[in-house]
């Protein structure tokens, strides 16, 4: 298998499979910072559902080329370009938290290979009608999307440095969140297998550069170049209600927009807990 596709461009996007090498595929697109390497099931499950889980890094992380001003809708080039490489007609896809609007792109703009979809404590978007978007928000987030709006110079100015100490030692970020995580997230966090992906999926995301971390704020607040209504497969948003990182009630405008939509919100549950949920979210994936 290889270990990178070229896009019609000429980037470079390093890919990386795991599970059944002839089980049913599905796309499984990281977070906000992330890479390739990110969080997923154990292998066994994988081969046990019979799935083929194929993840990428997002232009400008790990070992993929920037693409300088991408908008989230772009993803969907990028995720067909790899499906063909791999010689893949129709698949599923799977989105956690900044990986969630790119999911609902792959939706909404490929109806024809896209079966199912699932956006796990996602946002929504930045002009989305009706909805206060910083409310539930921690103050750290609010504030470093205010600053990715009204000045994003500033933003990646200050990403740059954060970049390069996070890459240094990428425990520095669990603890940057600490403050803002809920018991049920540190447990989660605090779980040796866990923290032991999440800080590789940080090292190897911010390895080469900060831009994908930089493009993902700036692609996440501007218009993302589709409508969520008019996704046509169906969709699984899942959400815990105590996420403060990207509140629920982003999840609650989505619900009410995506016409084919299963609408989990967890009471008790916060961002962290979509890793745990994942496996039922792959399993809903598999069904359709």
């Amino acid at each position: 298998m290889p270990d990178h596709v070229r896009t019609a461009d000429g980037r470079r996007l390093r890919i990386e499979i795991a599970g059944d090498p002839r089980g049913r595929p599905v796309f499984l697109l990281h977070g906000m910072p992330g890479s390739r390497v990110g969080p997923r099931p154990r292998s066994l499950f994988l081969y046990q559902r019979g799935a083929r889980l194929i993840s990428y890094d997002r232009p400008g992380y790990g070992g993929s080329d920037r693409r300088p001003g991408r908008r989230v809708a772009d993803v969907a080039e990028d995720v067909a370009r790899v499906a063909d490489a791999l010689g893949l007609d129709r698949f599923a896809v799977a989105g956690r938290s900044g990986g969630a609007p790119h999911a609902l792109a792959c939706a909404a703009l490929m109806p024809d290979r896209v079966t199912r979809a699932a956006a796990m404590v996602g946002l929504a978007p930045r002009d989305a009608r009706g909805l206060n978007w910083f409310a539930g928000m921690a103050p750290s987030n609010v504030t470093e999307f205010r600053t990715v709006v009204s000045d994003p110079e500033r933003f990646a100015a200050g990403i740059i440095p954060r970049s390069a100490r996070i890459r240094d030692d990428p425990a520095r970020l669990l603890e940057e969140l600490r403050a803002d995580l809920t018991a049920d997230d540190r447990l989660i966090v605090s779980d040796n297998t866990v923290r032991s992906m999440l800080l590789r999926n940080y090292r190897e995301a911010l390895g080469t550069s900060p831009y994908g971390w930089i493009d993902d704020a700036l692609a996440l607040t501007g218009p993302w170049g589709f409508d969520p209504a008019s996704i046509k497969v169906p969709v699984l948003l899942w959400h815990g209600q105590e996420d403060v990182f990207s509140p629920a009630s982003h999840s609650a405008w989505l619900a009410e927009r995506i016409p084919h939509v299963t609408a989990v919100l967890e009471p008790s549950a916060a961002h962290f807990a979509a890793l745990r949920a994942l496996p039922r979210v792959l399993e809903w994936l598999l069904s359709g």
